[in-house]
């Protein structure tokens, strides 16, 4: 490679020497070459490494760019997805409540249904006590009417003293007992 400080060592030294020194005109020569050289990689070589430069940079600001439009979408869709996450779980707690609501009118629907069957049920059983009731009544004002009119028979037969009062009563009653 070119020296530069033995350059001007070597003109300085051979400062006797005249123009067309051997040493003069290498030194020369080599300044020329170092500058058209440089020359030469400053338009052939410096506008590659530069337009280079200028796409890694476009790049890396394309995908700074690229990485603030992925977070901002990422952020987007986590609001989107949690204001559906909380749409959700207000429908879900909106139709807990409604079935809650249709199991409770369910329920007191079938309450009252049970109740009215019940209700139902006792007055047929009244009903049917009643019936039962009435029809006792009946046959014992038919049992007590047949005594009766055997008693009268009895009585109508013969003169009752007080003791045939006191028999008679007691075995209409033994009668009475034994028809129950």
């Amino acid at each position: 490679m070119f020296n530069m400080a033995q350059l001007f060592n070597n003109v300085i030294a051979a400062g006797t020497g005249g123009p067309l020194d051997a040493n003069f005109i290498a030194n020369i020569t080599g300044i020329v070459v170092f500058v058209v050289a440089l020359i030469a990689l400053r338009i052939l070589v410096w506008p590659k490494i530069t337009a280079g430069l200028d796409d890694r940079n476009e790049k890396i600001v394309s995908e700074i760019r690229s990485a603030e439009e992925a977070r901002e979408q990422a952020k987007s869709a986590l609001e989107d997805y949690e204001r559906e996450l909380s749409r959700a779980r207000e429908e879900a707690s909106k139709m807990i409540a409604d079935a809650r609501t249709q199991a409770k009118q369910l329920a007191d629907e079938l309450k009252a249904k049970n109740e009215q069957e019940l209700a139902e049920r006792m007055q047929r059983a009244n009903a049917d006590i009643e019936s039962a009731k009435v029809a006792a009544v009946a046959e014992l004002h038919g049992h007590a009417a047949e005594l009766a009119t055997n008693m009268a028979g009895k009585i109508l037969g013969r003169e009752i003293s007080v003791s045939d009062q006191k028999s008679l009563v007691e075995e209409s009653l033994a009668e009475l007992g034994q028809m129950n």
